[in-house]
Formats: C-alpha cells, sequence, structure tokens
C-alpha cells in the first residue's frame, strides 16, 4: 500500500515546481462565456487525507468552476439512494468520442455510454430527479456536508451562460427522451444539470468532498453513502471514463481514478489513502488541464500511488 511522506507540504510544493511549465498553456473553455475570462495562469492543488489532514500549495483555496467534476457527486447519490436501477439507462463503457457527441447516441438507441459524459450525466439528473425532487439541492447538501461549510453554491452567472449556449445538452437530452429513457420534462433537467456544473470550490473543498471514496464509501460522519462494491464500482469508472475521450492517456500517466472538468479541475481518488485535488484553467483538446494532468503524474510517481 502506498504512503504519504510526513512532509506532504513539500512534496506538494516540488509537485507545483516540477510542473509549473505546464501552467499557462492550453485554452480556457471560452465555449461557455463566462468560463473565457478565467486568467489561464492559475495553478492549485490540494490533498485530503482519510485520516484527517488537508494541505495544498498554489491557488488551493481559490473556487472555481467544478463543472464535470459534479457528476461524481450525482452518480454517488443516485446509487446510494436509488441502488444499482441506473444501469438500465445508462453504460458503464468509455466512449472514445468527445463528451458531448450525438454520435454514439444514434448507434445505441438513446443509451448514453457511461454516465460521465453530457448524455450519461443527464440520465443521473433525470433519476435524481425523480427520486430526490432536487438534484441540485440534494448534491450541495452532499459537497456541504463532507467539506463542513456551507459557504459555497451555484455560480449564478455560469449556470445562465451554460444555459443560454446548451443547445447541443439539449438536442442530447430531448434525443434521449425520444427513445423513451428520460422520465422528467427535459427543461426541468437541463436546468438542475447546469446549474450542478456550475457549482463553485476550491481543491481543498473538493478534496474533502470526495473523501468518501477513498474511505469505501463512508461519510464524514461515519454514515455509509455507497457500499464497499459501489465505490470501488465509482472508482472503476472514474478510471475508464473520468477524463473524457483521453481517460486512456490518464490512466496510462496517473493511474488513479480521475474526473475532469472543463473549469481546468481534476479530482483523483488514491482508495484508502486520499484525495488529490489539482486546478488550471488551461485545458487540451480533450477538455482536460495538461497542468492538472501534469500535477497528478507527478505525484503518483513520487508517492508510488497508481492503482497499478
Amino acid at each position: 500500500m502506498p504512503r504519504l511522506p510526513e512532509d506532504l507540504p513539500e512534496l506538494l510544493e516540488r509537485v507545483r515546481a516540477e510542473t509549473a511549465g505546464s501552467v499557462g498553456t492550453g485554452k480556457v473553455a471560452d465555449y461557455i462565456p463566462a468560463l473565457a475570462s478565467v486568467p489561464a495562469d492559475r495553478f492549485g492543488l490540494a490533498v485530503a487525507t482519510v485520516d484527517g489532514q488537508l494541505h495544498g500549495v498554489g491557488d488551493w483555496r481559490e473556487r472555481f468552476s467544478i463543472q464535470s467534476i459534479s457528476k461524481v457527486f450525482g452518480l454517488a447519490l443516485t446509487l446510494g439512494l436509488d441502488g444499482d436501477r441506473l444501469w438500465q439507462r445508462v453504460g458503464r463503457e468509455p466512449s472514445g468520442d468527445p463528451f458531448n457527441s450525438l454520435v454514439q447516441l444514434e448507434l445505441e438507441h438513446g443509451i448514453p455510454r457511461n454516465p460521465f459524459i453530457n448524455a450519461g450525466a443527464l440520465v443521473v439528473t433525470d433519476r435524481l430527479l425523480s427520486v430526490t425532487g432536487d438534484p441540485v439541492g440534494a448534491v450541495l447538501a452532499l459537497l456541504r456536508g463532507e467539506v463542513g461549510d456551507d459557504g459555497f453554491g451555484v455560480d449564478p452567472l455560469v449556470a445562465e451562460s451554460e444555459a443560454a449556449h446548451g443547445d447541443l445538452n439539449a438536442a442530447l437530452g430531448y434525443f434521449m427522451s425520444a427513445h423513451g429513457n428520460m422520465d422528467n420534462p427535459i427543461r426541468i433537467v437541463l436546468d438542475h444539470y447546469f446549474r450542478q456544473c456550475a457549482i463553485a470550490m476550491s481543491c481543498g473543498e473538493l478534496a474533502q468532498a470526495a473523501l468518501f471514496l477513498a474511505r469505501h464509501g463512508t461519510l464524514r460522519d461515519e454514515r455509509r453513502l455507497l457500499s464497499e462494491v459501489q465505490a470501488k464500482r465509482i472508482n472503476a469508472i472514474m478510471l475508464t471514463c473520468g477524463a473524457y475521450d483521453a481517460a486512456g492517456e490518464f490512466a496510462y500517466r496517473v493511474g488513479l481514478p480521475g474526473k475532469s472538468g472543463v473549469g481546468g479541475g481534476i479530482l483523483a481518488v488514491v482508495p484508502r489513502l486520499c484525495t488529490v485535488c489539482v486546478w488550471s484553467p488551461g485545458l487540451d483538446d480533450q477538455g482536460n488541464s495538461i497542468a492538472g494532468v501534469a500535477a497528478l503524474e507527478r505525484f503518483a510517481q513520487l508517492t508510488g500511488s497508481s492503482v497499478f
């Protein structure tokens, strides 16, 4: 089992220094106008451990739009509250296509390939709407409870910007509805989906919020959200599907369950040990943070924490 060094802050500073050349490279997610103005030179890195430590470097306390990282928490809630019924409506295989692609949906009759592409996340949101009546409220309650802070929430400007430029997501929703794979009105599902993606959190907060995945599904207050099997399976899907159509490259370089977002954040899990969150807004062509992947790769190398 990997072990973290006693001087974890020093290790994080080393990761930061050794990946500094990647910071500011790539392109911010300008297809969402509210994200286009985020400075590309930001970099934050935080680690939360299962024994209660929290350390960070750089801009690790600055909040950013978590975007698709939110899909991890929506999926966990849906499985925790509703069991495995979801898997009748969404697959668990890598897509190999962009996260907002319509192509596979047409070929596979409205069944998304996995819950982390946009179509799959819309199905998860639809099911969570049926189960809770308020998907965004449920996700925020989980996040705030695990962090122990209710001072963060939805960025209304980002949510409005996403809604105003969300035609392709609407097309995904209506296509799946035409195939009988949506239960609720698409406009309501889209509203919750856009607001969930527009939640703003820091690296430190996200690392704390995801610790239940390193603790086999157990929450901060020792209640169980997920069974050990469910937690293992979410980590597995993060490993194989969490970095869009570059999931294979992420597994090759980093070797940890991870979920990226076009806001520049990446959340990674080291089972039984810790969670790591990195943020740097410059993205590669697949929508993953260039500096973020480099930092996680170096972290995994220095700690020996790759699951392989």
